[in-house]
């Protein structure tokens, strides 16, 4: 064996010692997950984030910006209707999808925690109301609360590569037509408030259309929860930095995609709004697509 495959072999082998390393440092427990979430929760519903704590060195961000702790609408007590939570033990980051449907200020929050020691490092809330793209949080909450998102056994899941691989055909379609997730019979797609599938056709599919033109979906960011099949992405529509803020997650079964929930924080608060029942509410001129920057 020559120098130049014996030099090959040894940095390769300390490539994925490092890589193990980073894994094994990285890794949670589920239990750890869900208490940082349980904190987050409790300070939400409170309005209290002392209720969570903290590293030394903690981000605070909303809408994907860096705020200051006490500006975060978890500083705001909320009566939460729903909530439905996935743990990702080995990036140690959870992803929280919380529906706030009384009248008087209505929210679909997706909430991101990063977690170490069993501290949150990160906390990152999209925060979604009124105005937001195809926005109704009374349909947000009739039809994920609707939903069957169980455990899912052995034999139903996908592996993390298939999970992530799956997400990004699906965003990839928004620039690449030909691309081809793994649709599944049936799916439904939540987007904001409207739903594909409000008379529970058990034919239905999410492959329902994608705006025509080139739109580059960017920054994405995953929290992956193999027992639930399930991966969050956090991304931007078009520009990295100006961008819609907006959060994708997909669940599949049997490597199939079932279900698909989109937030998406619109910078003018203007865009097209949803029904209660899931409609998208028509307007005399066409409506926008999401904005590309």
């Amino acid at each position: 064996m020559n120098k130049w495959r014996v030099g090959l072999l040894a940095v390769s082998a300390v490539a994925v010692m490092v890589a193990v390393a980073d894994r094994a440092n990285a890794a949670c427990t589920r239990p750890m997950l869900q208490a940082a979430v349980d904190s987050y929760l409790a300070a939400q519903k409170a309005g209290d984030r002392t209720k969570m704590t903290f590293t030394g060195k903690a981000k605070f961000r909303q809408d994907m910006n860096d705020i200051a702790a006490d500006m975060g609408l978890w500083n705001t007590s909320l009566a939460i209707d729903h909530v439905r939570s996935f743990y990702d033990v080995d990036r140690c980051k959870t992803f929280s999808e919380v529906i706030v449907a009384k009248p008087a200020h209505q929210y679909v929050i997706g909430t991101r925690l990063t977690v170490e020691d069993g501290k949150i490092a990160v906390i990152d809330s999209l925060v979604t109301e009124k105005g937001d793209w195809l926005f109704n949080a009374n349909s947000y909450l009739k039809h994920s609360s609707g939903e069957d998102w169980h455990p899912l056994s052995p034999i139903e899941r996908s592996s993390e590569q298939s999970l992530i691989a799956a997400g990004n055909e699906y965003l990839d379609l928004f620039s690449d037509k030909l691309s081809d997730p793994p649709w599944g019979i049936p799916c439904a797609r939540l987007e904001g408030g409207a739903y594909t599938d409000r008379k529970s056709d058990p034919n239905a599919t999410c492959k329902v259309g994608i705006p025509g033109g080139v739109l580059y979906i960017v920054n994405r960011d995953y929290v992956v929860d193999e027992e639930m099949g399930v991966v969050n992405i956090f991304c931007r529509f078009g520009n990295s930095q100006t961008g819609m803020a907006d959060s994708h997650t997909f669940r599949l079964v049997n490597g199939k995609l079932r279900w698909v929930h989109t937030l998406s924080v619109s910078p003018t608060k203007n865009s097209p709004q949803a029904t209660d029942e899931g409609e998208i509410v028509r307007t005399s001129a066409p409506a926008p697509a999401p904005p590309a920057k």
